[in-house]
């Protein structure tokens, strides 16, 4: 390759090159040169002819790049010229190649694609996963040079501050990523298939959560509740929790749409349920539960319709219509009360539940169906699910009549059962 032998610069002038009112060049022959910026920035340039048109070649920082590499880069960059190949072109494709196969792109790909298919809090919580969790250590990476040793450090890294359910969760969520980069030609494989989080993450106890399984103390949160004097949404939330018997987010993100006041049913769709993935996304009618409404929910929701019922949400945050409240807004109420995580959760109202109605003698099966536990014969699971509606409609009923008694804090005495 050609030598210049008209070089004229040395290291020590371009590093003692001081910044003017104006920016201006410190030639080294060759068609290289520094630039120093009014800023004081230093910046390698090239300048060639490429079909009859006077083009320039950014190089790199000084002293990133020092002379050397810049003399080094400028002879690479000549010799493209020389073969008819526009650097600062190729440069530009290089880049852009890089970052649409960077994991960070690609994820955001795949969120983008299955948006549609979620619900708007389930999207949030896998971007906020994603961002916190994942995008710091692998987001600027090429797809395909990422292992599993590399993964592993983003689950540990979640997991040494406890989190150990969001650690599994942030894991999976990158292992669908890389199944969408497979399918999409943007890696041959998925490295977080590799990762056996039984090897690297701590064994869990499972979690029992606070429920409160005393009349006495239960009647005394029912009118704790009726005497909070929280937001109409909070209110009514809290009203309706010891009632239907649901898991936190399906209650607190439920939706106008989904309330059918002539049939006196509440039908939580399969992609807000807890399934598993394919189902969700499916979202299939014969794959959501439904929750009959006793007389006392009719009355609770028909009330905060008044309120609420123009919008999406039955519980919208104060903040902003277009976002239901949280599961944290429901904890921080019933601290408010002087019940903490000790006593019962929003979780927990199901455990207190399903204590009582065991206790008070209702099958088994059509308490685990109204709790929405998914069976492991799906055939048996589908079979409860409408054979028990009937018999669900009147535990509810029977229920919610149950808790009056507890609230006016009249004698205990068992349920009274229809029929």
């Amino acid at each position: 390759m050609k030598k210049y032998h008209t070089s004229k610069l040395s290291d020590l002038a371009v590093r003692q090159a001081k910044t003017k009112d104006k920016k201006y060049k410190l030639p080294d022959g060759g068609g290289l040169y520094c630039e120093v910026l009014t800023t004081g920035t230093k910046v390698w340039r090239y300048n060639y002819r490429l079909n009859g048109k006077q083009k320039t070649y950014t190089i790199g920082k000084y002293p990133e790049v020092g002379l050397s590499e810049a003399r080094s880069k400028r002879d690479q960059a000549k010799a493209k010229v020389t073969a008819g190949i526009d650097p600062s072109k190729q440069k530009q494709f290089e880049r852009k190649a890089i970052k649409e196969n960077n994991f960070q792109a690609i994820a955001e790909n795949w969120l983008e694609k299955h948006k549609p298919e979620w619900s708007e809090s389930h999207y949030s919580r896998i971007k906020s996963y994603l961002n916190n969790d994942a995008f710091p250590l692998l987001g600027n990476r090429d797809v395909a040079s990422i292992e599993a040793p590399d993964i592993i450090i983003v689950v540990e890294k979640v997991a040494g501050r406890g989190a150990i359910d969001a650690a599994k969760r942030v894991k999976g969520f990158i292992q669908q990523v890389f199944d969408y980069a497979v399918a999409h030609g943007k890696t041959k494989r998925n490295p977080a298939r590799d990762v056996n989080l039984k090897l690297i993450l701590p064994k869990t106890v499972k979690k029992h959560y606070a429920a409160i399984t005393e009349p006495v103390q239960l009647g005394h949160l029912l009118r704790a509740i009726d005497n909070y004097h929280g937001t109409i949404q909070v209110r009514a939330a809290l009203k309706l929790f010891p009632m239907v018997m649901v898991r936190p987010t399906e209650l607190t993100s439920a939706e106008w749409s989904e309330i059918n006041f002539d049939t006196s049913t509440w039908t939580i769709p399969a992609k807000r349920r807890k399934l598993e993935r394919h189902i969700k996304e499916a979202n299939k009618p014969e794959d959501a539960h439904i929750v009959p409404l006793s007389e006392q929910a009719l009355e609770i929701l028909k009330d905060l319709h008044q309120y609420t019922g123009n919008g999406k949400y039955l519980f919208p945050s104060v903040r902003s219509k277009t976002r239901p409240i949280r599961n944290d807004t429901i904890r921080t109420a019933l601290m408010a009360m002087d019940f903490d995580n000790n006593t019962i959760t929003a979780h927990g109202f199901r455990g207190t539940a399903s204590t009582f109605l065991n206790t008070l003698g209702y099958r088994g099966d059509v308490i685990e169906a109204q709790l929405s536990h998914k069976d492991k014969n799906e055939i048996r699971e589908a079979y409860n699910h409408a054979d028990y509606m009937d018999e669900r409609r009147v535990m509810l009923q029977e229920w919610a009549n149950y808790l009056d008694s507890l609230r006016t804090g009249a004698e205990v005495i068992p349920i009274k059962r229809a029929g």
